[in-house]
């Protein structure tokens, strides 16, 4: 195992639109995590990206699974990476206007969320009020994430905040200075290869252009 190849599964990916792009315009972006994991020759790599969808009217974190020990699929996404997380959504959104919040309580995953929100309110403002207090309720447990890996392949990196790179303005995965430093963590499993000199750029507040279309 190599760095290259990793970041070569990584590019490939971006190329066929795969990799998370946290200015997409389908899906207002609310929070992301990164999860790496190796094994002697194996590795895996986990990023999800949770983001508001108007046109799925849900809040929805999306799983995107790269490595050379998956279990099922693909590298990239396959339909079951996209995990609806509002139970009751259709009580919190107006009918009458779309993309804007009704009022209630916001059910995730069986919990009952009461926001500090009023009717008429922007969804996805309401949306991103549910971080930082209930983003584990937002992210992935074990059992999502462990669904296209080993389950037995040890977890050795977990970023809430990394420089992403701007796929948009071209910038490839292997051009980013976080993502070749993850490799190479991942190929050593020497947590001292991953240190960043960029500021972190994952708040959603860095990226404007995200859902606008």
């Amino acid at each position: 195992m190599r760095s290259a190849e990793i970041l070569e599964q990584l590019d490939a990916a971006a190329e066929e639109f795969l990799f998370p792009d946290l200015g997409h315009g389908y899906y207002y972006a609310v929070d992301a995590r990164l999860h790496g994991y190796r094994d002697g020759g194996q590795w895996a790599l986990i990023i999800e990206t949770v983001g508001y969808s108007p046109r799925a009217g849900n809040l929805i974190d999306v799983l995107h699974v790269f490595g050379n020990c998956l279990t099922s699929g693909e590298p990239g996404l396959d339909n079951s990476d996209f995990l609806d997380r509002v139970d009751n959504w259709d009580e919190i959104e107006d009918l009458d206007e779309p993309e804007t919040y009704r009022g209630g309580p916001v059910v995730i995953r069986g919990q009952k969320i009461a926001v500090a929100a009023k009717p008429g309110e922007d969804m996805v403002d309401v949306l991103r009020r549910l971080v930082p207090r209930h983003r584990e309720l937002l992210l992935a447990d074990e059992e999502e994430l462990r669904r296209r890996i080993r389950v037995d392949i040890p977890e050795v990196l977990r970023l809430d905040q990394w420089n992403h790179p701007d796929l948009a303005g071209g910038l490839r995965p292997s051009e980013s200075e976080a993502f070749r430093q993850i490799a190479d963590v991942l190929t050593t499993g020497d947590l001292r290869r991953y240190a960043p000199s960029l500021p972190s750029n994952t708040h959603w507040s860095n990226w404007p252009d995200s859902g606008s279309l």
